[in-house]
């Protein structure tokens, strides 16, 4: 699914029209004082499997579909997961041979109903992160739906291409049969480097009438929220090499460190 857009993004990036906004990231602050904590990992230990079960985490797509110019690795020895004091750190660096491997994170072990882990019918879910700068670096935190019956939805709260600091994107898809049948982006501005220079907050609220989306918990773009997301959606965050861009200039290691992933729902919801 992650693929799909590489085109389009870089098209943005080269001055092509952008399809749903584009502008600085500014607005109303974030009140969740009505709700609740329902997932909360600040990443004190390395919770983290290749495949499940009964991990917090996985480290692969859940549909097998991993992707970009790095492969994911397994957590061990040499992997891409480590900790720290300021929560997890996910490395890519270059092997002995030269090749590059990298690290994602899915909370549920498998797609469709047979998966076990966490995922929520609406609510509110939050990355904070530090993210890597390097041209060929494209990190992401992103949602997918859990019913692949008739679509695939998918929720990219921010794609990061480390080339160009100045910018994010936040992108909306709903797949039918690998063809994008919903496709709303908006291509954000912040100070330059401030993504890569300090711990920063992404976060989307849905809702059954909206799809609200933060940075540092000010609300920078919100849209009608389409069927296929009033469904449960589970969690990934990675960092991917390429989306479309060169990594030859890429200096190894590059880390992506994830002070805490949470989620929240309201009180009175079930």
């Amino acid at each position: 699914m992650k693929m799909r857009f590489v085109v389009l993004a870089g098209a943005l990036l080269l001055g092509g029209s952008v399809p749903a906004g584009f502008g600085q990231t500014a607005g109303k602050p974030l009140d969740l004082s009505g709700y609740v904590a329902t997932f909360d990992d600040e990443f004190t230990t390395l919770d983290i499997s290749a495949y499940g079960p009964g991990s917090a985490w996985i480290a692969h797509t859940p549909w097998n579909g991993d992707f970009g110019d790095a492969v994911f690795g397994n957590p061990g020895p040499g992997g891409p997961f480590s900790i720290n004091d300021n929560g997890l750190a996910i490395t890519a660096r270059k092997d002995a041979a030269g090749k590059w491997q990298s690290g994602l994170i899915c909370s549920v072990d498998h797609d469709g109903p047979k998966g076990r882990g966490f995922s929520q019918k609406y609510g509110y879910f939050e990355m904070s992160a530090i993210l890597p700068s390097g041209p060929g670096t494209w990190p992401a935190f992103w949602l997918v739906g859990t019913d692949k019956t008739q679509s695939a939805s998918e929720i990219d709260v921010i794609e990061y291409y480390g080339g160009f600091d100045r910018y994010f994107h936040t992108t909306e898809h709903v797949w039918v049969k690998g063809a994008n049948q919903l496709l709303r982006t908006r291509m954000s501005e912040v100070p330059t480097g401030s993504l890569s220079a300090k711990f920063n907050t992404y976060g989307v609220l849905i809702t059954p009438e909206t799809t609200s989306f933060y940075l540092n918990r000010r609300e920078f773009w919100s849209t009608p929220t389409p069927p296929e997301y009033r469904q449960p959606m589970y969690v990934l965050a990675d960092l991917a090499l390429g989306g479309g861009w060169p990594t030859k200039s890429l200096t190894s290691p590059q880390v992506m460190q994830v002070r805490y992933i949470k989620v929240f729902r309201k009180k009175a919801a079930p």
